[in-house]
């Protein structure tokens, strides 16, 4: 499915309406990367940094733990990092993924819910 810059935005900017806990927001999606923070983050990884793990990292983590997923556990559905300073929600989407940084305040399967669910919406 494409997916123009204007729709990846928008889901963008609907991720960071789910909480205050929301700190991060990448969509990666057939070579295209979008991403933004919220102003004034304390301890915020920096934005090359962010880049890589989002056409290196994050990519491959999902597709390990897809792979191993689709043996005999019945799939994966999402990947979630505790960092030191924060979580990072990851999960699949169309040919790439949703990648949401979330304070260590915040709920990260709650947040990580109301992505997958407006994900869904975008993805139909």
């Amino acid at each position: 499915m494409y997916l123009a810059l204007e729709i990846m935005e928008s889901l963008l900017e609907k991720i960071f309406l789910i909480s205050a806990d929301v700190r991060y927001v990448a969509i990666y999606v057939r070579g295209k990367l979008i991403s933004s923070e919220r102003p004034d983050l304390r301890n915020a990884s920096s934005s090359e940094s962010d880049k890589y793990e989002e056409l290196i990292v994050n990519p491959t983590l999902l597709k390990l733990v897809t792979q191993r997923g689709n043996i005999d556990c019945g799939g994966a559905q999402f990947v979630i990092i505790r960092y030191g300073s924060f979580y990072e929600f990851v999960m699949p989407f169309l040919d790439g993924h949703v990648s949401v940084g979330i304070q260590l305040t915040g709920d990260p399967v709650a947040v990580g819910s109301s992505v997958q669910a407006l994900a869904k919406e975008y993805s139909s």
